[in-house]
């Protein structure tokens, strides 16, 4: 047997986490103590992600099992993964085995006997049967990858289901041009459209542009372009709308480049899947909402907003909440309320005119739970998934693919807030879905930098 080849022993958490993580593993073989198998049937019921996952996992096991029959299972049951599974890692031929007897005497070293002892207890036994063969806990738990560690037993993160190996590789959505970038480019066609003007380049090896992208050249001369078309070694770059000045959506002006270009993608009817980054006040919601509204009770491009948010709170659970599933919602939809505060100021008509648009106004406006999109299909709806940060990648597709026909679906939230546990900044659902459909003609993405809510707010993310 090489001895490159590993035996990685699964925590509970890391199955809970992605079902798919046994197949994962490629050459190396997959060990399951039985208190992994214990703690995914006590957690298999209710209808949250992690029981659902665990109910994953048990199938998953299940057909495995039943594959190489009883009789088999002390000689490793070879992981065979499923058809229905398209996993961008190649098809594991390694072997899975399951702890067939409790470990002796060493349950309590580690002190109580946990379910994390046991897993350790379990790692221990496995590596003194295997002898030389290297033998690794993996686990989505620091703490009990720093006590494995502690008793010179390597454990590692469960990194399989990371978009980005480093935050800072993440697409931005924008690129600085240099300032001799016509003069470096050659010779170039230009033109005028629909009273745009739009020039075509030629690709260079080093271009990773994307379309959808902005790309922008500062100084004397400078101007916002977007990339529109890449076709035969040449891209088409059209000037950018100038919502900073010269248009307004629902009243609202953009107040920098990145709100600027963030307008041309929410009202681009062409553009079916917008993502918006930013941190606390950088407009992503105001700039959502005010693009919604304007296509929806101006424009009538689509039939109404539809409003949802992961409910993940920020201290402690507020516990029940009685009422509707709008009412429920509710508490969680302060940002939606404070911005359309803003987008429903009527210059004229005082009070009465202020409750006259807000009424018209929540008529058009849906807020929903993600606790019930399983089964939905969103038709010409504008779709708003705020606090995105906090979802699963497994959830974020639910989400999107609840699109019908003339669907808008916008993605907004901060990648620095993450309130979901076992969720990291490389293992967001959102960071998952910036870096898979930058490819994609049909979307769109920008990186907000700059804070325009008020001077303390700006000063408070810098020091705090």
């Amino acid at each position: 047997m090489s001895s490159k080849k590993r035996v990685y022993v699964l925590d509970t958490n890391v199955l809970m986490h992605d079902p798919t993580a046994l197949f994962r593993f490629e050459e190396h073989d997959v060990y399951l103590p039985m208190t992994v198998l214990e703690e995914l049937d006590r957690s298999k019921k209710g209808m949250t992600e992690a029981a659902r996952n665990s109910r994953q996992v048990t199938r998953f096991l299940s057909e495995l099992v039943e594959a190489v029959g009883l009789k088999k299972l002390e000689q490793g049951v070879p992981l065979v993964r499923p058809d229905a599974i398209q996993l961008n890692v190649a098809k594991p031929t390694g072997r899975l085995w399951f702890q067939a007897k409790p470990s002796d005497g060493t349950q309590t070293q580690f002190g109580y006997v946990t379910a994390d002892n046991q897993i350790l207890a379990a790692t221990l036994d496995i590596r003194e049967k295997l002898g030389g063969l290297a033998v690794v806990l993996v686990s989505k738990d620091i703490n009990l990858r720093i006590k494995a560690q502690i008793h010179g037993i390597p454990a590692e993160d469960y990194e399989n289901d990371r978009a980005l190996d480093d935050l800072a590789l993440l697409y931005t959505g924008a690129l600085p041009l240099p300032a001799n970038f016509w003069e470096k480019r050659g010779k170039f066609e230009s033109g005028l459209e629909r009273g745009r003007s739009w020039y075509r380049v030629k690709l260079k090896s080093t271009d990773a542009w994307h379309v959808n992208q902005l790309l922008y050249l500062d100084g004397e001369g400078g101007m916002d372009l977007r990339v529109v078309e890449i076709r035969d070694g040449h891209a088409k770059l059209v000037v950018v709308d100038d919502y900073l000045q010269k248009l307004a959506v629902w009243g609202i002006h953009a107040r920098n480049r990145e709100q600027n270009y963030a307008l041309n993608l929410l009202m681009d009817p062409e553009v079916d899947f917008v993502t918006l980054l930013g941190t606390a006040g950088t407009g992503k919601t105001l700039l959502a909402l005010a693009a919604g509204m304007q296509q929806t009770l101006d424009g009538q491009r689509y039939r109404e907003i539809v409003v949802t948010r992961a409910t993940v709170p920020v201290g402690e659970d507020i516990g029940f909440l009685p009422g509707t599933e709008e009412e429920k919602m509710t508490p969680w939809m302060g940002a939606l309320e404070d911005n359309l505060e803003v987008l429903t100021k009527p210059k004229e008509g005082g009070a009465w005119g202020r409750a006259a648009t807000q009424d018209l106004v929540m008529s058009r406006i849906k807020i929903r739970s993600m606790n019930f999109m399983r089964g939905r299909t969103f038709l010409n709806r504008y779709l708003i998934v705020d606090e995105a940060q906090n979802l699963t990648p497994k959830q974020m597709k639910t989400l999107i693919t609840r699109a019908g026909p003339d669907t808008k679906v916008v993605c907004l939230g901060n990648i620095e807030q993450i309130d979901t546990p076992y969720l990291t900044e490389t293992t967001s659902g959102l960071t998952f879905v910036v870096d898979r459909f930058k490819q994609w003609p049909y979307s769109g993405h920008i990186t907000l930098r700059r804070g325009e809510r008020s001077r303390l707010a700006d000063f408070a993310s810098e020091v705090l």
